[in-house]
């Protein structure tokens, strides 16, 4: 009963450590059996009035030293439980890891990133409660009310045998629950990730959302995915509740016929004062592990169903290796041929977009929101394959390249690029493993950030978590430092000016204009002065490729790139009037 023989086998560790914590336990329940006894014993001496001062002394020593002993067998216990979930956190958690790696940036095409989160984080927790407590007392479920039938049958054969038939009753009610609790609990974890999909796509796009006065759309939507977990919240609980309640009315009962039993055996003589105690005061002992694993099941329960949504991301299909070729040259042409794409059927987001990225240009990918431009730039770094038509690097198949070397060949940069808790110099290291003091002071003082890191604590200045001590320009200038740290022949900008100061945003782009000079720059933006110098500009429009040219040509056209032009232009005429 729920024990799931592959999971286990996952991590291999923890058998020896839920073995120790179950030899420890049932240690603890034979020195709780010596203690009953030696209870029994002094209330019969008491009750015939046999008992000296010895028996006293004897009896509190005995009840010092097995505490003393059920102390040390607890704390050991409780140490194996940690032991094995320490090693089931980090073998889950490296695997995922591995699998993400092996996956590379494709991964989001297969699982919501929000669900990986979930799944990494809350999904492995909830499997301690299943590998430090419910597996542990699985067994020991099992070991317990055969120990306490062989202790007790010389006493009384027939509340043994009674005590010890009606203890299989727990499992059974548990038994009749656990379709419906599986069922239950696997659609609680699907509405779980649905409301973290929910919640992290609104946080990503807050900006956006605002923009088009959407957010309140958005917000009813959030709204009712909370709703809808809180329903299923709900019936999980009341589920748990009437389960346990049943268990209680199973163990409870049993050992109150158990102690009725022994009541009527000592009654008609068939056992003594001091066996009908014993019995009495180890009737509950029968059913208490085994109610103590109903209580673990609920919670067992959830991290089995977590661990589903773990091994379908374990069982995700990777790509062959064996295909993966370098990109055979560092001045390569990309090339993209009627490339569309999909993130679900039927709803295609680029259709039949051609485009040549000569190496050593200046490029850059314009259009409104929603045109298409985020999901292009997802394509060309390979975040998103699902694509039709083809994209070459150095006329070999984008996805025949190895993801190593894309990612050596491909510097991404976006207005949200992440910034690690750490220091400065952790963060640029990241770029550049084996880089100099001197090369990091560099290409801070190219983004003009050296001025304000020599205030502080130079690079040792400690990060918080996407440097939210940093301001937004200070953020994405560290980002661009990184990336220029990378040397990589291809750089592409999405949007990695956007939503910061206008002095970082001219630094930025005086920069990136810089490195085209060298460097095979892609710049896609919504903001069309930050790329009047780009060597040519490609219009996309509702996915399609509308435009392309220079900015001069594009502007004698009078087409979507000029509409775009005069309209941009008189909003900052109209903003800088205002600020006058």
């Amino acid at each position: 009963m729920m024990i799931d023989k592959r999971l286990v086998g996952m991590v291999p560790d923890s058998k020896k450590y839920i073995a120790g914590n179950v030899v420890l336990m049932w240690c603890s329940l034979v020195a709780n059996i010596v203690m009953m006894s030696g209870i029994a014993l002094l209330l019969q001496k008491l009750f015939f009035k046999t008992a000296d001062s010895r028996d006293i002394v004897l009896f509190a020593g005995l009840v010092a030293a097995v505490n003393v002993a059920r102390y040390f067998l607890t704390t050991g216990a409780s140490r194996m439980s940690y032991l094995s979930v320490r090693a089931v956190k980090k073998t889950l958690r490296e695997q995922i890891y591995q699998k993400l790696l092996k996956l590379g940036m494709s991964y989001r095409e297969e699982l919501k990133t929000s669900e990986i989160v979930q799944v990494a984080v809350e999904g492995v927790e909830q499997l301690e409660t299943y590998f430090g407590a419910y597996l542990p007392q699985f067994f020991y479920a099992m070991a317990a009310p055969l120990t306490l039938f062989f202790v007790l049958l010389p006493v009384s054969v027939p509340a043994a045998v009674l005590l010890f038939v009606c203890v299989p009753l727990i499992p059974v009610a548990i038994a009749l629950v656990q379709t419906w609790a599986k069922k239950l609990l696997s659609r609680y974890w699907d509405q779980y990730t649905a409301l973290g999909d929910t919640f992290l796509e609104n946080l990503q796009g807050l900006t956006t959302l605002k923009v088009y006065q959407t957010d309140g759309i958005r917000h009813a939507k959030m709204n009712e995915e909370s709703e809808k977990f809180r329903k299923i919240t709900m019936k999980v609980l009341t589920m748990q509740l009437n389960s346990i309640t049943i268990m209680d009315i199973v163990a409870y009962g049993g050992a109150a016929l158990g102690i009725t039993t022994a009541l009527l055996q000592y009654r008609g003589g068939h056992t003594g004062f001091g066996g009908c105690l014993l019995i009495i005061l180890l009737s509950a002992d029968f059913f208490l592990p085994m109610r103590q694993l109903g209580s673990f099941f609920h919670i067992a329960m959830n991290g089995m169903a977590a661990s589903g949504k773990i091994f379908r991301l374990l069982e995700l299909k990777e790509e062959p290796q064996e295909k993966k070729q370098e990109i055979p040259d560092t001045e390569a042409l990309i090339r993209l041929d009627e490339v569309c794409f999909s993130y679900e059927p039927g709803r295609e987001i680029l259709h039949d977009i051609s485009m040549e990225l000569k190496p050593g240009s200046f490029t850059a990918i314009v259009g409104e929101s929603g045109s298409g431009k985020s999901t292009l730039a997802s394509v060309l770094t390979g975040q998103n394959k699902r694509r039709k038509g083809t994209l070459t690097i150095g006329g070999v198949d984008f996805d025949d390249i190895s993801e190593e070397s894309r990612m050596r060949h491909i510097t991404y940069v976006s207005h949200n690029s992440y910034l690690f808790g750490g220091t400065v110099r952790d963060n640029l290291l990241m770029a550049k493993p084996d880089a100099s003091e001197e090369e990091l002071w560099r290409v801070l003082e190219q983004t003009k950030l050296s001025d304000f890191l020599k205030s502080e604590q130079g690079l040792d200045t400690v990060l918080t978590a996407q440097a939210s001590n940093l301001s937004g320009g200070q953020r994405q200038r560290l980002a661009l430092a990184r990336a220029l740290l990378h040397d990589s022949p291809v750089y592409l900008f999405d949007e990695a000016t956007s939503n910061i100061d206008v002095e970082s945003e001219n630094d930025i782009m005086e920069q990136i204009i810089a490195l085209a000079q060298k460097k095979t720059v892609i710049v896609i933006s919504h903001r069309l002065a930050n790329t009047v110098t780009a060597d040519r500009i490609y219009v996309l429009a509702d996915g399609k490729l509308a435009e392309r040219g220079t900015h001069e040509k594009l502007l004698e056209k009078r087409g979507v790139y000029a509409s775009l032009w005069d309209t941009q232009q008189a909003l900052e005429h109209i903003n800088k009037e205002g600020k006058a």
